[in-house]
C-alpha cells in the first residue's frame, strides 16, 4: 500500500500525490543540503534531479516490475538511448533484433557514428543469438513481445547468452506490461516501457520508464536523466499516476479482447496470417505461456488479403475500431505498420523479418468484446454491396 505523505497538522493524507511543479527549492540548512545532494535522503534542489511528485510514481513502478527502483523519463525512447549513452562505448557491440519498435533504427545510427557496432537479428531465429554474441558484446536488448509481430524471445535464455561475455540484458516490455511479464525475474537487468502506451493508458502523456534491478543501475541512468534533461514534467508524471489506478483492469480486458479478437480473425477466410502468442499455433506460444502470466497482452498483427490495397479497404471501413498509432490504450486502434510505425526504416529493410505491405497490426482497447469482432466483421466484407 502506498504511504501518502502527512499535507496538513492534523494528518489529513491526499488520496492523490499532489503535482508539485517547482523548479527549485528553499534549503533548510547546510546539513539538510549535505544529505540531499550526497543521496542520503530523497530531497529535491531543482526540478532536473528529482521531483516529489515523479518519485512517488517511480516508486509505484519499481514496485509493479519488482525492481530495486525506477527512473522516469520524457519519453519511452529517450529511456532506451538512456541506456545506450550510460553503458554503450566506441568499439562496444550491440545485440539486437530487427523486431523492434522502428525508431531503434534512427538511434542505431547516432550510435554507430560514436563507434558503437550493432548487430541486427530475427527474433523468430534465437538460436542465432548463440551464434553472434562476441567478446566485446555489452548489450543484449530485445522486446517480447515485439512490435509490430508480437513475436516471443525467450529472457532466460537470453540472460544465458549474456552471461556468456558479462553484457547486459535490456527488456522492452511495453508490449506485455508487468501485468503479464515480469522480466527481472527472469533475468533482465533493466526493462523499459514507453508509458506512454498501457501504463498511461489514455492517449495524453508521453513518457518512458526503466525498472533498475540495483542501486547502482538507477544510481548511473539518475546521473545521466540529470545530466542531459530528460527528466519528466510532475503534470505528466501525475497522469501516469491516474493511469496506473485503473491499469491492471485495463490490462486484463485488453488482453481478454485480444484473445477473443485474434480467435476471430484466425478462422476468417480473408485473414492470410495471424501473430498472437496467445494463438496455440504460434511461433511464440510456448515460450510466451511460460514467461507470460494471466494472458498474452493487447497486441496482435495480422495480414489482410494478399495486397495492401485490401488491408488499407479493410481500415478504412472500420466503423467503432481507430485508425492511429500508438497502443495500449482504452480505445481499440489499427495501423499498417510499413505506413507508420516502420517509416523509420529504409524501404529494403521493411519486409526483411516478416512485415508485409498488407500486415495491419490491432491493440485492443477495453469496449465491448463483440462489438468489436462485429466492426471486424463487416470491415472485412469490403467486397460486399
Amino acid at each position: 500500500m502506498r504511504q501518502r505523505e502527512h499535507l496538513t497538522p492534523y494528518g489529513n493524507k491526499p488520496m492523490v500525490t499532489p503535482i508539485v511543479s517547482a523548479v527549485n527549492y528553499e534549503y533548510v540548512s547546510f546539513e539538510i543540503l549535505q544529505q540531499i545532494t550526497d543521496g542520503e535522503i530523497d530531497g529535491y534542489t531543482y526540478h532536473r534531479d528529482d521531483n516529489p511528485t515523479i518519485r512517488a510514481v517511480e516508486k509505484e513502478i519499481a514496485l509493479m516490475e519488482k525492481a530495486n527502483d525506477c527512473v522516469i523519463c520524457t519519453t519511452g525512447m529517450a529511456a532506451l538511448t538512456m541506456i545506450f549513452l550510460t553503458y554503450l562505448k566506441a568499439g562496444d557491440n550491440l545485440l539486437t533484433f530487427h523486431d523492434v519498435y522502428g525508431a531503434n533504427y534512427k538511434v542505431s545510427l547516432i550510435l554507430e557514428k560514436f563507434g558503437v557496432e550493432i548487430t541486427w537479428l530475427d527474433a523468430a531465429e534465437p538460436e542465432k543469438v548463440a551464434e553472434s554474441i562476441k567478446d566485446n558484446t555489452k548489450m543484449i536488448f530485445c522486446e517480447t513481445p515485439s512490435n509490430p509481430l508480437v513475436k516471443v524471445v525467450d529472457i532466460k535464455y537470453l540472460r544465458q547468452q549474456a552471461d556468456r561475455v558479462g553484457a547486459l540484458l535490456v527488456v522492452d516490455n511495453t508490449f506485455a506490461t508487468p501485468y503479464h511479464q515480469l522480466p527481472l525475474t527472469l533475468g533482465a537487468d533493466l526493462v523499459v516501457h514507453s508509458a506512454t502506451k498501457g501504463l498511461g493508458g489514455h492517449n495524453d502523456l508521453m513518457t518512458g520508464v526503466i525498472a533498475c534491478s540495483s542501486r547502482q543501475f538507477y544510481d548511473e541512468l539518475w546521473f545521466t536523466r540529470q545530466a542531459i534533461g530528460t527528466t519528466l514534467d510532475a503534470f505528466s508524471a501525475s497522469l501516469l499516476e491516474r493511469g496506473l489506478k485503473t491499469f491492471e483492469i485495463r490490462a486484463a480486458k485488453m488482453s481478454e479482447n485480444a484473445m477473443a479478437i485474434a480467435e476471430f480473425l484466425a478462422g476468417h477466410p480473408k485473414i492470410t496470417r495471424i501473430c498472437y502468442p496467445g494463438l496455440p499455433g504460434d511461433a511464440g506460444h510456448k515460450t510466451a505461456c511460460s514467461q507470460m502470466k494471466k494472458g498474452f497482452g493487447g497486441v496482435l498483427a495480422f495480414d489482410v488479403g494478399k495486397t495492401q490495397a485490401e488491408a488499407k479497404k479493410f481500415v478504412e471501413k472500420l466503423k467503432v475500431i481507430y485508425h492511429a498509432v500508438s497502443l495500449g490504450c482504452t480505445e481499440t486502434l489499427v495501423c499498417l505498420p510499413v505506413l507508420t510505425t516502420m517509416l523509420y526504416l529504409p524501404e529494403e529493410r521493411r519486409t526483411t523479418f516478416g512485415v508485409s505491405p498488407n500486415t495491419v497490426r490491432l491493440s485492443a482497447g477495453i469496449g465491448d468484446t463483440k462489438e468489436l469482432i462485429a466492426d471486424l466483421k463487416q470491415a472485412l466484407d469490403w467486397d460486399k454491396a
